[in-house]
C-alpha cells in the first residue's frame, strides 16, 4: 500500500470514536421474548465494565450511551463514579418515551395534553441529566404514531410534536444537541409520526438550531438509498449522528457490515467525499446501536467496532480528485472502479499497524478471547442470571 493511503488511514482512525450502548450489553431478544445469555450485564455496573473491556482492546470506544429507565436508579452521581471508575464517559442521554403504560397512544404526538406533558418533563429531565454528566446529545427516539386509517389527527399530532421538540430546545445548554431519530414503522403499522429522514429534518428545524438528525441505518425499507440521505443532510448541515446495525429486512440489529458492508463504506464515502470538496469536518456522533440476541455480546460488539475501523479506512482511500474528475466527465466505468477499488483493498495490514502504534492489540477480538473477561463474568454472574430467568418463566 502506498504510503500516503497509510497517512490517509492513520489520520482517519485517529479521529474515529464510536460509542457504545449500554443495552446492547444486556439481556434482549424480540417482542416474543428474551433470549438470556449467563454472561450477560444485569446492572448498569457490569454494563460500564463491558464497556471498558471492548474499549481496552480496541481504543475507539470512550463513552457508553445510556438509557434513563434502564440505567438511572436514583440520580446521575453513581454515572459519575462508575465513569471516574472505569475510564469510560456518560455518552448520549436516551429518554425513554415507548415503556410506560401511558404511551400506549403516544407521547409528544398524545391526544391527552396531561400525557403529552409528562412526555416533555421526561426529556426536560433527561436533559438535565445530560447537564450533570456533560454530556452532549439528548437522542430523541418516539414510538409514536397508528395503526388504523382514521384513528388519528395526523396534522395535530404533528403540531404537538413541533411544540414538545420547541420545548425542549429551549432548555439546552449552548454545547447540547438534540438528535431526532426517524423509523418507517414498528410499533405504529399504519403511520408513524417521524417515519422518514424528511419529517425529522423539518421537526429538527422546527426545534431549533441545535436539533440534528440522526440516521438509524436498520431503520430504513429494503433497498433504500441511505447514503443519498446523508448526502442530502451533510449538505444542509442537518446530520448529527448514526445509530449502526445492519439489517437483512428492516430493523433487525445485526452486528454492522454483517449483511452489507458495501452500503456501509458508501456511507462513509460520501463523509470523506463532503470533508475533501468543502475543507470541514462534520459534527457526527458515531454510535452503536444494536441488539445481540444470539451472537456473545462483548464479541459482537467488537465485532462491529473493528469492521466500522474497517470500513471508515476503506473510505478514507478513495482517490477523490480523480473521482471527482471521472464524474465530471461522465466516466461511468472509471468512477464506479474508483469506488470498488477502494473497498477490495485489504486495509487490515495497516489498521494492525495503527494498533501498535498505539500500543492497542492488533486483533481486539482474540485478545479479548485470551483475556479470561467472559469466563470471569460468566462464571460471576450467571448464577444470579439464572435465577433472573426463573423468575420468568
Amino acid at each position: 500500500m502506498a504510503d500516503h493511503q497509510t497517512a490517509r488511514i492513520f489520520h482517519a482512525l485517529d479521529r474515529f470514536r464510536i460509542e457504545l450502548p449500554s443495552w446492547g450489553f444486556a439481556d434482549t431478544g424480540t417482542r416474543f421474548g428474551k433470549f438470556h445469555q449467563p454472561a450477560a450485564a444485569s446492572t448498569i455496573e457490569e454494563k460500564f465494565s463491558d464497556a471498558a473491556e471492548v474499549n481496552r482492546v480496541t481504543g475507539v470506544c470512550p463513552t457508553l450511551a445510556l438509557h434513563v429507565l434502564w440505567d438511572f436508579h436514583n440520580d446521575a452521581s453513581e454515572i459519575a463514579a462508575l465513569a471516574k471508575k472505569t475510564g469510560i464517559r456518560a455518552g448520549s442521554i436516551n429518554p425513554n418515551l415507548f415503556q410506560d403504560q401511558i404511551y400506549k397512544f403516544g407521547s409528544f404526538g398524545n391526544p391527552d395534553p396531561q400525557i403529552r406533558e409528562a412526555a416533555l418533563e421526561h426529556v426536560l429531565d433527561s436533559i438535565d441529566i445530560a447537564t450533570e454528566l456533560e454530556s452532549r446529545d439528548i437522542s430523541l427516539w418516539f414510538a409514536d404514531g397508528s395503526n388504523y386509517p382514521g384513528t388519528q389527527n395526523i396534522r395535530q399530532r404533528k403540531a404537538w410534536f413541533e411544540q414538545g421538540l420547541r420545548r425542549a430546545h429551549a432548555a439546552l445548554t449552548a454545547d447540547e444537541r438534540l438528535l431526532v431519530e426517524y423509523k418507517p414503522f414498528e410499533p405504529a403499522f399504519y403511520h408513524t409520526d417521524i417515519a422518514d429522514w424528511g419529517m425529522a429534518l423539518e421537526l429538527s428545524r422546527a426545534a431549533g438550531p441545535q436539533a440534528k438528525v440522526l440516521v438509524d441505518t436498520g431503520h430504513h425499507y429494503s433497498s433504500q438509498n441511505i447514503e443519498q440521505i446523508v448526502a442530502w443532510l451533510l449538505d444542509l448541515d442537518m446530520l448529527g449522528g448514526f445509530h449502526f446495525n445492519d439489517r437483512r429486512y428492516a430493523d433487525d440489529d445485526l452486528t454492522l457490515g454483517s449483511i452489507d458492508p458495501y452500503q456501509v463504506f458508501r456511507i462513509f464515502h460520501e463523509i470523506a467525499f463532503y470533508e475533501w470538496e468543502t475543507g470541514k469536518q462534520p459534527d457526527i456522533a458515531y454510535m452503536v446501536d444494536q441488539s445481540h440476541n444470539l451472537k456473545p455480546k462483548i464479541e459482537a460488539m467488537i465485532q462491529t467496532v473493528t469492521t466500522a475501523q474497517e470500513l471508515y479506512a476503506k473510505a478514507a482511500i478513495v482517490d477523490h480528485k480523480a473521482l471527482a474528475t471521472y464524474q465530471q466527465t461522465n466516466d461511468l466505468v472509471d468512477a464506479e472502479t474508483c469506488l470498488k477499488d477502494a473497498f477490495a483493498t485489504d486495509v487490515r495490514p495497516i489498521i494492525e499497524q495503527w494498533r501498535r502504534s498505539h500500543s492497542l492489540p492488533p486483533n481486539p477480538l482474540s485478545a479479548y478471547r485470551e483475556s479470561g473477561y467472559h469466563q470471569r463474568i460468566e462464571a460471576e454472574r450467571k448464577t444470579k442470571n439464572r435465577t433472573t430467568v426463573s423468575s420468568y418463566a
